[in-house]
């Protein structure tokens, strides 16, 4: 019997609408540091540093005892079907198919920032990785962390200016802060409430940006601000999280987002041998992606209310 499909997976251009979407909503796809990979694990090398000390005249120099680890990116898929009846393929004056994934790019782009910004349980079911909040709430004394050492929690009254300077002061005090790789994630929710919080001189922190082709960000005490609809606390991973906003400050440098493939789509036409009985067509759509913080002392997050 003949079968009418596509027999491979079909990578998304650059330049595509399921592409420019994902980048528009999504800070962790948008900020990252991308980490290409060919296989489904990437262990990446993680240094201790090197230090230096006072060297005399012809005395001897000291060796660096600085013990390094690694860190390990694994990939899961990320994805979706959606069974469209072939009359509405047909009918339709609309694209059907571009707006699905559109769409699917829309709920791919909050899942992901979700589960690697604020989901709240250990890798597992439904938790594809260890998010950033997840991350600084966990102990870890090979890397000299305190569980929740960098971790804010705003009182029932609201977001204050000293919640906010505590979250930036906890992401620049260790080692791994460089002003010019600082960016903040956030919640949109969390834009009302900064348009009101001054400092003493009554000056805004908070800066709304230009829009435009030459537009600049948002920035909050002079760091830019990227806005995220996943920056929402939850249990497992979801594209409609509905707990405590998060505003997350990080060195992108160590948000490591592990790119295996896609996004990427395959549509299965309905009058293929599987299918004919129902005039329907499949289309699924997927992105393999892995996450990791490279160290809980790169970054910090405050729970608003």
């Amino acid at each position: 019997m003949t079968r009418n499909t596509y027999e491979a997976w079909i990578p998304e251009e650059d330049s595509s609408d399921v592409i420019q979407r994902v980048d528009q909503m999504s800070a962790v796809e948008a900020l990252s540091s991308p980490e290409p990979m060919s296989s489904n694990t990437k262990s990446i090398p993680r240094s201790a540093g090197v230090g230096v000390s006072v060297v005399d005249k012809g005395g001897a120099y000291s060796e660096d005892t600085s013990t390094n680890d690694d860190i390990v990116l694994t990939a899961m898929k990320l994805g979706k079907a959606i069974r469209i009846a072939e009359e509405d393929i047909d009918d339709s004056l609309a694209n059907i198919l571009a707006t699905k994934q559109r769409d699917w790019a829309t709920s791919y782009a909050k899942l992901l920032d979700n589960a690697c910004l604020a989901v709240s349980a250990a890798p597992g079911a439904g938790v594809p990785f260890a998010s950033v909040y997840y991350t600084l709430t966990q102990a870890n004394a090979s890397l000299g962390y305190t569980a929740n050492d960098n971790v804010t929690t705003a009182a029932s009254s609201g977001v204050t200016y000293d919640d906010l300077s505590t979250v930036l002061s906890d992401a620049e005090s260790g080692d791994y802060f460089d002003l010019s790789r600082m960016v903040v994630i956030a919640h949109p929710s969390f834009r009302g409430t900064l348009r009101g919080i001054k400092d003493d001189q009554k000056q805004p922190i908070f800066v709304q940006g230009q829009q435009g082709d030459r537009g600049t960000p948002d920035t909050l005490f002079d760091l830019p601000v990227r806005w995220s609809l996943g920056c929402r606390v939850s249990a497992t991973a979801t594209d409609a999280p509905s707990g405590k906003p998060v505003l997350v400050v990080a060195n992108q440098d160590y948000l490591r987002l592990g790119k295996r493939s896609g996004p990427e789509s395959i549509f299965i036409d309905g009058r293929d041998g599987l299918s004919a009985l129902t005039d329907e067509s499949i289309l699924k759509m997927r992105a393999r992606r892995a996450f990791v913080l490279g160290h809980p002392k790169a970054a910090a997050i405050l729970l608003g209310v």
